[in-house]
Parts: structure tokens; sequence; C-alpha cells
């Protein structure tokens, strides 16, 4: 009796857990016009304990999304803008020497943030990049033998330009391989441009705004993803889609064994956002795209699909057990 009463506040508070979630998305899509989808994905992307990589041009409301999921999340936020003189130790932090403690002093950098944009990460070297997917991949920042632990939930945003530009150096398979999901903003629609242009400056708009959650209650969330059901048909279903790719001649290489828990992980997320206990085929086809996107690179007959396309083609190819 007392386990039933136990379990039934339990699935109460989750109930309630999610609605704020839900509320909270209600914020984000009064502030960022006409992209309910990609807002959702990157609420399940933080849930699932991933990062998020947006790739799109400029001026399309990159930074204005991580800035809004920062407030309206109740997180701690650090913009950090890449360039290509940019130095590992502008992310993680120094060490000065302090004179009256005659010992070296640690000044933490700005990736100790709940949410950090690493905006136009692409423009960076290879080693600067590689000490933020370090911090992303461990958690911690280690300088001078010592360890340091991340604020948590921890979760980057990093945002790269498509198109070809001098200067830049792309995010390699391996690393690309470290992001959860990779999503496209794209261009609003007429209406909702028209909303832009006649309406609120966003960043009035941002700072107007309360937050709904709070770090708690994404940890809280973050735990309950990976008790989100899934069935051995749904398993099936997940590993046959992951075969596909890894025996298909479409692609250069197939899914990985992290890419496939990854799959799993952002679809018990989508289907927990959507208050459900269990996982369903659908929430496998929602999240697919920007789960494996990036991932999968088409050779040569199958080049110039967008990733997008290349999840939806996947799905088609597929059927549900």
């Amino acid at each position: 009796m007392h386990h039933d009463v136990a379990q039934s506040r339990q699935d109460i508070k989750h109930v309630a857990d999610a609605a704020k979630l839900n509320e909270a998305l209600d914020s984000l899509n009064r502030i960022i016009l006409g992209k309910a989808v990609q807002i959702r994905l990157c609420v399940a992307c933080m849930m699932a304990g991933g990062h998020l990589l947006i790739e799109d041009i400029p001026g399309v409301g990159k930074t204005t999304l991580a800035h809004a999921l920062a407030r309206i999340l109740g997180l701690s936020y650090q913009r950090i803008q890449f360039t290509s003189d940019l130095l590992p130790a502008d992310i993680t932090g120094v060490s000065v020497y302090d004179r009256e403690q005659a010992a070296f002093r640690f000044h933490p950098g700005p990736i100790f943030s709940n949410l950090v944009l690493a905006d136009e990460v692409n423009r960076a070297t290879p080693k600067t990049q590689s000490a933020l997917l370090e911090a992303m991949e461990e958690g911690q920042v280690t300088a001078d033998g010592e360890t340091f632990g991340l604020p948590q939930p921890f979760f980057v945003v990093a945002t790269q330009n498509p198109t070809y530009q001098i200067g830049t150096f792309p995010l390699p398979e391996s690393q690309l391989d470290r992001f959860l999901m990779r999503i496209q903003l794209g261009y609003p629609g007429p209406a909702m441009e028209r909303e832009l242009l006649r309406g609120d400056d966003r960043r009035a708009l941002l700072a107007r705004s309360r937050p709904a959650a709070s770090p708690e209650l994404i940890q809280q969330m973050q735990k309950k993803v990976t008790t989100v059901f899934a069935s051995e048909a749904l398993l099936d279903y997940l590993q046959s889609i992951v075969r596909y790719t890894r025996q298909h001649t479409d692609y250069e290489s197939g899914l990985s064994p992290r890419a496939a828990i990854s799959l799993l992980r952002a679809s018990q997320a989508w289907a927990l956002l959507h208050q459900r206990e269990a996982v369903l085929p659908e929430d496998i086809q929602a999240v697919l795209p920007a789960v494996v996107g990036h991932r999968l690179r088409p050779r040569q007959e199958a080049a110039g699909r967008e990733p997008d396309q290349i999840g939806r083609d996947l799905l088609e190819a597929v059927p549900i057990p």
C-alpha cells in the first residue's frame, strides 16, 4: 500500500515536472517565433545529457535561441566567440601566481557555466576546438594536474556557418560525433517574419522573461530520461536502423554504438517531453534526422543531400518491424 502511495506521488511529481518544462517551451516559442520543433529538439537534447550543434547562416537567431534557453530554463550562461587566435586557456581558464599564498590559483574560464554558447566553433584552431570538446566529454577541466568539475547541468550549444569560408577549420567526423544533435533554424516563414518586423525586439522581450525552470529540475529530468521504457520491439526497430546504415552502400561508414545510444536517449527525452512513460516508434522518427544527419557521410553517388534529408531517407528505407 505504502509503495502504491509513494509511486502515485512520484508519478504526480513527474507530470508536474514535465508540465513545467512545457511551460518553458511555451515561453521559448514566444521569443523564438515559428521554430517550435527546433526548440523542442534543443530541450530534448539537453534532457538527454547531450550537446547541440546549430549549423546555419548568420542572422537567423542562433545566439538569441541559446540565450533564451538559458534565461527561460534558469541556467547560468556564457558566450564564447571562437576566433583563429582563441587559445585553450581562453575557454577553460588560467592559473595565476598568488604572491600572498605563494602558490598558483586557478581562475575558471567561461566554460564554467550551465549553458555555453560556442559561437562559430569552426573559426578556432583544432587545438582550441579539442579543449572545448574534451571539457564536453569529461564534464571537467584539468589544469596543472588539478581537476575542476563543471557546473551541472552542463550544455554546450556550438554554432558554425555552413558555407565554406576562408579561415575556417571544419570539425572532423570524430568530433561531430560528440554532438548528440545537429539542427538548422533556417529562415522564418513570411507571417513570423512580419511579426519579427512589427513586434518587440527579441532581446528586450528576453530581458523581461522570467525563468520557468531551474538547474535542479533539468537534472531531475535528465535522471528520469534513462528510466523511460523502451520495449524489445522498439529496440529491434532502432537496431534495424543502425544495421541498415552499416550494411548499405549509400554511406561511407555506418552509425557507431555511441550514435545508437544517442538515438535511444534522444527518443526517451522526446517521449518524456510528451509526458509518456514509454518510447514509441514516432519518438525515434522525430529525433532521428537531428541525431544522425551529421554522423552519416553519403558516398559520392548520394552526395549533395542535406543532413536532414539523409535522416528522412533512412526513415523511409527502414520499416517499423
